[in-house]
């Protein structure tokens, strides 16, 4: 149940045009909220927000640098998104094994 809860979160924090964004600026390298929140054009308080559902997420990590909050990606990054995709990506390999082979066989089977 742990693992869903993980994944929800960091399904709810990819939902956002705006977080997904912030992503996308961090795999370039750090940032402050402040340059976060230039290209995006919306406040601090509004990227802060942003940036703490990042977080929660584990997608985000920042540091007080100063009198700035410095950005990097996080530790979880999409690992338990990743793994529950894969899973689902087994199952349906597997099930469409199984199709391919029944498919065979009723083709052997028709006179």
């Amino acid at each position: 149940m742990v693992q869903h809860q993980s994944i929800d979160r960091t399904l709810a924090a990819l939902a956002d045009p705006t977080r997904r964004s912030v992503l996308e600026q961090l795999a370039h390298g750090s940032a402050t909220i402040t340059e976060l929140a230039e290209p995006a054009r919306i406040s601090l308080t509004g990227m802060k927000k942003h940036v703490r559902v990042l977080e929660e997420a584990q997608l985000v990590r920042t540091e007080k640098v100063g009198r700035a909050r410095q950005c990097t990606l996080g530790p979880q990054r999409l690992d338990d998104l990743e793994a529950w995709i894969a899973g689902y990506r087994r199952m349906l390999d597997e099930r469409l094994d199984r199709f391919g082979e029944l498919l065979e066989r009723t083709r052997g089977a028709s006179p």
